[in-house]
């Protein structure tokens, strides 16, 4: 019988530190202060960040702990952004229930995903992922019944409870605080132990006695489930979406985000997701070229910086610590 625990040899979950902590503490409790020193645009872009900086998490999951790289995540996020817009407008749910059957959608293509590329790894599994997202697209785009096609679907379809922007910017950060929080304990939980086993060696796994495609199937089957709660908190906060809500372009800059962050540290997700979205908002302040810009200085990091910027703080602490 196939494992589906880590074993000994692999190590034991860490729990967190009373530095962390103090520090996640620290860090959520000025989160929450910022809606009392920003402005509506401002505060619009910290919303964003959070919700990109949950959705790079979910691509970190595959990426930095079971040694897959997914272009299909956007797919998923975007999925779950239409299955609310859908359930609100034309169904006539209530945004709870539409937000659950998003999740619900995203984690089911999540599964189909994990399915069709468990088998595969490195650049094989990078392009059927990158497929799989496009045939997403092209259905969104074709599909104009359901999807409203190029034009997309709009509507109000935020709660009253949540239309002051000071609330819902609190209440997503409350669901990310929560989810990352769950993201964490499961990539350090036996199972994570055991995706990280096999991003190091999963020929080696197999022999232990591990199911290494159940595993991945798993893992990705998780990891689309908190891109669908992104999705979901997206639909919220942008009311509409569009064929370019499940474009490559929304996986690639996910990706990018976390590479930004660092590969393998999580939380860094959010910090790539702040430097993505606060370049772009400059950039194209001053520039119509704020494109090149990106691209120019995703170059620099993966030059100067390849583990990414909380990777590379950590290095430079642990050499000071030396």
């Amino acid at each position: 019988m196939s494992n589906i625990t880590a074993s000994p040899a692999i190590g034991a979950p860490r729990s967190l530190s009373t530095g962390a902590i103090i520090t996640a503490l620290a860090v959520i409790t000025v989160a929450a202060l910022l809606p009392l020193m920003l402005s509506t645009y401002h505060l619009g872009l910290a919303t964003e960040v959070l919700i990109f900086g949950l959705l790079a998490m979910s691509i970190d999951i595959l990426a930095g702990f079971a040694g897959r790289t997914s272009l299909g995540h956007g797919a998923i996020f975007g999925v779950s952004t239409y299955v609310v817009v859908y359930a609100v407008m034309t169904a006539g749910l209530s945004p709870l229930v539409a937000c659950l059957l998003g999740v619900l959608a995203a984690t089911a293509l999540g599964a189909v995903f994990g399915l069709l590329a468990v088998r595969t790894s490195g650049v094989y599994f990078l392009l059927l992922t990158l497929a799989l997202g496009m045939i997403v697209w092209g259905i969104c785009l074709r599909w104009t019944q359901v999807t409203g096609g190029e034009n997309g679907l709009r509507g109000a379809i935020r709660p009253a409870l949540l239309s002051d922007y000071r609330a819902f910017y609190w209440m997503v950060l409350a669901v990310t605080a929560v989810l990352s929080l769950a993201i964490w304990r499961f990539v350090r939980s036996p199972f994570g132990l055991t995706l990280r086993g096999i991003r190091d060696s999963d020929s080696r796994m197999r022999s232990l006695g591990y199911d290494v495609s159940l595993h991945l199937f798993i893992g990705f089957t998780v990891s689309g489930l908190f891109a669908g709660a992104a999705g979901a908190m997206y639909a919220l906060f942008n009311s509409f979406v569009s064929p370019s809500t499940v474009a490559v372009s929304q996986s690639v800059e996910a990706l990018l985000m976390t590479i930004a962050g660092g590969v393998g540290t999580l939380f860094g997700a959010f910090v790539g997701s702040a430097a993505i979205i606060a370049l772009e908002n400059i950039a194209s302040s001053y520039t119509e070229r704020w494109q090149t810009v990106l691209g120019v200085t995703f170059i620099l990091i993966m030059i100067f910086a390849p583990e990414g910027i909380v990777g590379t703080i950590r290095a430079l602490v642990a050499r000071l610590k030396h």
